[in-house]
């Protein structure tokens, strides 16, 4: 089927009788071409102890010619089979990041998103922007941040050669998904903080001079 490109779907007591030598039964249901070579496929809830035969993706290993050549790498495709009925149905055709592995299909009401985190469960939390500042023990220094658009709670801080640092960054908004980012690119850090998260970094700071520190994330007409 990787070679041919189709999702077969099977009758099993039919196949079992073939197996046995039944040459009247008739095992496969359907067939559904798909776009191209699929290496994995999943059911919905499959995973699960409610799997309901309701869909199939199919995670396909070669675009070929379906999406623009932008380079070396192309994405691939993923499709979305209605597996209900006797004949299968395609209702959804969609790019994946090339080589897809692993998919899950779960019902949409078993999804219970956050809009924002809760402060409190970030034990390094920022929780005031007074709270902000450099704090040294010897070589080992704690900068804490905050930030809520469209700035952060210090505009520089100061650094001596060779000290290890951890930067603590808090975001203070509680807008969903005003989410904020911290980036040093000399130092190749880039993380972002979802609304009311805590992330932290530790390096080195082994390199004399004024870098640049912003925000990866357009939040604000002043950012």
């Amino acid at each position: 089927l990787f070679v041919d490109s189709q999702i077969v779907k099977w009758n099993v007591e039919a196949a079992i009788k073939s197996f046995k030598g039944d040459k009247e039964a008739q095992a496969v249901v359907d067939r559904i071409d798909v776009h191209y070579q699929p290496g994995h496929g999943f059911t919905s809830m499959g995973e699960t102890k409610e799997s309901d035969g309701r869909y199939f993706n199919s995670d396909n290993k070669f675009s070929k010619d379906r999406f623009l050549p932008v380079g070396p790498l192309h994405c691939e495709t993923a499709q979305l089979i209605d597996i209900s009925g006797d004949k299968m149905k395609l209702v959804h055709d969609h790019s994946v990041l090339s080589e897809p592995h692993d998919s899950i299909i779960v019902r949409r009401d078993i999804i219970k998103t956050r809009q924002i985190y809760d402060m409190d469960e970030f034990p390094n939390a920022v929780k005031d922007p007074a709270e902000s500042g450099v704090f040294r023990n010897g070589k080992k220094v704690t900068v804490k941040l905050t930030s809520q658009a469209p700035a952060f709670s210090m505009r520089e801080f100061k650094l001596k050669k060779g000290d290890e640092v951890t930067l603590i960054l808090t975001n203070h908004d509680k807008v969903e998904d005003l989410t904020h980012g911290f980036a040093m690119p000399k130092y190749d850090i880039n993380f972002i903080v979802n609304p009311q998260e805590t992330k932290s970094v530790t390096f080195i700071a082994d390199k004399p001079g004024v870098y640049w520190c912003y925000c990866t994330h357009f939040c604000h007409a002043l950012h």
